[in-house]
């Protein structure tokens, strides 16, 4: 497929089967993340992947207990893969995805919010190109900022000085796969 046509094509996925993705899939979309774009070169990023859907399940009940709702802008993501924005009933921030991949940057690192979400759109992509639906969440440093959190990130080995920056989540779409909204006039120009 074309680049442009796998990008046109690719949407974000709330709503998933329990159905777990290959271990292989998973080293591949991680494999990606390590590839993209990064400030300097400076490949900074650290990639944690989860490919346990009950830790994965507890990591997305965290991540929603610190959703701070007065910090939402608008009130409405979609009716057929429905956002923690939609439907507060939601418990999990990750919607039930068996598979999970976090990203981390370097505290305190000029670029490294820039570098972590490129890491994630480098690993959506490839997902997509294995047929594995996706999303990226954010609230990644309020997840794990708690004993709880603290402790999980000892024992995966991730350094004192790396903070998380965002979440992809991988699994199969439940249902049938989001359509393209029309885009929005007016987003872009081109200055001779």
């Amino acid at each position: 497929m074309e680049l442009i046509n796998a990008i046109k094509a690719r949407r974000s996925v709330r709503k998933y089967t329990d159905r777990q993705i290959p271990r292989a899939d998973l080293e591949k979309i991680i494999e990606a993340g390590t590839y993209a774009s990064n400030a300097g070169g400076g490949q900074r990023s650290m990639i944690v992947g989860i490919h346990n859907a009950d830790m994965v399940e507890k990591l997305g009940r965290m991540n929603m207990a610190k959703l701070d709702r007065s910090r939402l802008i608008g009130s409405y993501v979609s009716k057929e893969q429905p956002s923690v924005i939609d439907d507060p009933s939601i418990k999990s921030g990750f919607y039930g995805a068996p598979s999970l991949c976090i990203v981390f940057a370097q505290k305190n690192f000029m670029f490294g919010i820039p570098d972590a979400f490129c890491c994630a759109e480098t690993m959506l992509m490839e997902a997509f190109d294995l047929g594995i639906s996706s999303c990226i969440v954010s609230r990644a440093e309020e997840t794990f900022d708690s004993g709880i959190g603290a402790a999980l990130l000892k024992e995966w080995g991730v350094p004192e000085n790396y903070i998380a920056r965002c979440f992809v989540t991988l699994g199969y779409c439940d249902g049938e796969y989001p359509k393209a909204k029309p885009r929005r006039a007016g987003r872009s120009k081109i200055i001779e």
